[in-house]
């Protein structure tokens, strides 16, 4: 017998926005909605088009895509004293949520600009707060990170759009003068390999920048690394571990955004074959990794392990990883022991528990009497 909406958690699951990773987070959202147990659970869909508008769907919606073209116009309140959403239109009153499950990845989703309104609406949600979000997208400001907590990373120069479209000359010198091709050109803000070029020839060098620069302002140029791609889930808050590694192996040159998203082919093998003092390191460098990003919930951290010399490379951290069917954050905890509707009700536990941790945090200064009127006057 399945309990009264009242005795249920309200989940407002997140998804699309604008991003140029819009597609995959339909997906995932789908993945989430699916594995909410709904005894537990109660999931009102929450869809963001790729022009910003907000959208609830309603019974007639059973799809993500009908959300985003037919569901209600709704708008997020700010005011954490009645954080809901109210329609736009001012019709009925305003839908309650307890907790939010944010699956946007990219820009507007996972850089910290909807953790900051879910915070200001007092609102608990799923994995990294403003700050880690923010981190953990700026790949450039990661890696710098990263360096001072010790954490081997791949070689790379961070170009700016604004000095590219500048001095674009100045700029290949600069990185021919530290790399030998191939390199790698990405978004230094952006995921799933959107933007992303593998450069063989310095006559392929400035398509590459231009692409990437046409989804970010900074650029990410990157040595590029032999080896294989080798993969971690987190979980936690204060205590955060890893989980058994796995491995992809593409079918493509590299694993791009046709390779995940578009072909089959690629091949995903969990556990990864590694020796255990490999297995042991990385899932080190990734807990390491998780508390020097200041990351909570969740996070897939990938690394580079070279196939000669076998030395180990953070690549980089996901605050908000792919959760569909082919996605390796959830597989590698399923073959860790956590099964995905189990693991969907940790990271809303984990949502809760930070969400109590914030709220013992004072925000205002206690006054002796009187001295409101001091500083008044």
């Amino acid at each position: 017998m399945t309990p009264d909406n009242k005795k249920r958690l309200r989940v407002g699951i997140l998804f699309g926005g604008r991003s140029g990773e819009h597609e995959v987070s339909l997906a995932s959202a789908a993945s989430v909605i699916r594995g909410l147990d709904p005894d537990k659970y109660e999931a009102l869909p929450i869809g963001i088009t790729k022009e910003g508008h907000w959208l609830i769907g309603g019974a007639a919606q059973k799809m993500l895509p009908e959300v985003l073209k037919g569901g209600q116009r709704v708008m997020m309140t700010a005011d954490p004293t009645d954080a809901a959403l109210i329609p736009l239109d001012r019709s009925g009153g305003g839908q309650r949520i307890d907790v939010v499950f944010p699956v946007m990845h990219g820009t507007f989703g996972e850089d910290g600009t909807i953790q900051g309104l879910l915070d200001l609406a007092g609102l608990p949600f799923v994995g990294a707060g403003v700050l880690g979000s923010a981190i953990g997208m700026d790949k450039d400001v990661a890696k710098r990170l990263l360096q001072v907590a010790k954490i081997p990373v791949v070689p790379w120069i961070a170009v700016q759009r604004a000095d590219w479209e500048r001095i674009p000359k100045e700029i290949q010198k600069a990185v021919e003068k530290k790399f030998k091709y191939p390199v790698f050109v990405k978004p230094a803000t952006l995921g799933s390999s959107v933007g992303m070029t593998k450069v063989h020839s310095r006559a392929e060098f400035a398509g590459a920048l231009n692409l990437a620069a046409g989804f970010a302002m900074k650029i990410l140029v990157e040595q590029c690394v032999v080896g294989r791609e080798i993969e971690v889930s987190v979980l936690g808050n204060h205590d955060p571990k890893a989980s058994i590694p796995g491995e992809i192996v593409p079918h493509r040159e590299f694993y791009d955004y046709t390779a995940k998203y578009l072909e089959e082919g690629s091949q995903i093998l969990i556990p990864a074959k590694l020796k255990p003092a490999q297995t042991n390191k990385i899932q080190k460098y990734a807990v390491e990794a998780f508390r020097a990003l200041e990351l909570n919930g969740m996070a897939r951290v990938d690394f580079f392990v070279e196939k000669k010399a076998g030395k180990i490379y953070l690549n980089e951290v996901n605050t908000i990883p792919g959760f569909t069917s082919i996605s390796m954050y959830p597989k590698m905890w399923e073959a860790s022991g956590i099964p995905f509707r189990e693991l969907i009700d940790k990271l809303i536990e984990l949502a809760l528990e930070m969400h109590r941790e914030k709220a013992r945090t004072k925000y205002a200064i206690e006054l002796p009497e009187g001295a409101a009127g001091a500083l008044e006057a």
